[in-house]
């Protein structure tokens, strides 16, 4: 009899464990590679590699990027609405700043809308797999009032940095940025394959503070966003010589974490 029974358990056991896994939430790779040494991959695998993970990236405007996913998945970064590239996303992400980087009114087709901003004093808490894309957040601190740049009216956890991991990738988009990031937001990120930094030098932080945090990312690939109001050669002088630039006409880079540059890149892409 007691065998009987434990042969049951045992069989039930079976069966609950794939659906407690299959239901268990993903943890994060970018935050476990952040600890890891780097991975070595053959040369003679790349080429192939990349044609089955590469992850399309389109300037759109301002600070709207469009990430499309190997598996389909479109996202749209500080949507508003007013940068539309091609079909409709399926995901959306928003900053608080002000009008150009959210919308209350999103297109109701849209099936994921994410604010970088809580409710009730309470931070923005995301972290969901959306087919083949795990979209996570770091709450930073936003000025209570445009133009004020003193610092010190600041809305705790106001705004987020949003991290897209995908097909082995992580990418970063720092949002509106108002203050510089401590050890506590660096560790919550990890590391950053590439990352999408306003440069605009006033609305939303100096080009020193934001050029300290680009060399401390160190993202194998840098997209400047907000970039109306100040020169590239500006931000390029700032940030130093261990940072390539690529200027393209085309809006759109197609990447995988195997076709990465093997030094530090800022890749400007076609629009303003």
């Amino acid at each position: 009899m007691l065998r009987s029974v434990s042969a049951v358990f045992a069989l039930l056991c079976q069966l609950i464990a794939p659906a407690a896994a299959q239901d268990a939430p993903r943890s994060s790779e970018c935050l476990a590679m952040a600890n890891a040494p780097p991975r070595a991959t053959p040369v003679s695998l790349r080429r192939a590699a990349a044609n089955t993970d590469e992850v399309a990236i389109t300037y759109a405007g301002h600070s709207t990027y469009y990430i499309d996913t190997p598996g389909g998945v479109r996202i749209a970064t500080d949507y508003s609405g007013a940068y539309q590239i091609g079909r409709l996303p399926d995901v959306v992400t928003m900053n608080r700043a002000h009008s150009t980087h959210y919308t209350l009114f999103p297109d109701p087709r849209i099936p994921h809308v994410l604010h970088g901003w809580g409710e009730d004093g309470q931070p923005a808490k995301i972290s969901e797999r959306i087919g083949d894309v795990l979209i996570r957040n770091v709450t930073t601190d936003i000025r209570r009032f445009y133009g004020d740049y003193s610092g010190v009216d600041m809305i705790k956890d106001g705004n987020s940095i949003f991290i897209f991991e995908v097909a082995g990738l992580c990418i970063g988009h720092l949002g509106h940025l108002h203050h510089q990031l401590d050890d506590t937001h660096f560790a919550a990120i990890g590391r950053l394959d590439i990352v999408m930094v306003p440069i605009d030098g006033t609305y939303t932080m100096s080009l020193d503070g934001i050029s300290d945090i680009t060399r401390r990312l160190r993202a194998s690939v840098v997209l400047p966003m907000h970039r109306f109001a100040t020169p590239l050669d500006e931000f390029m002088e700032k940030i130093g010589k261990q940072f390539e630039i690529d200027r393209r006409s085309e809006r759109t880079l197609r990447i995988s974490r195997e076709t990465l540059p093997s030094t530090p890149t800022v890749i400007i892409l076609g629009g303003v």
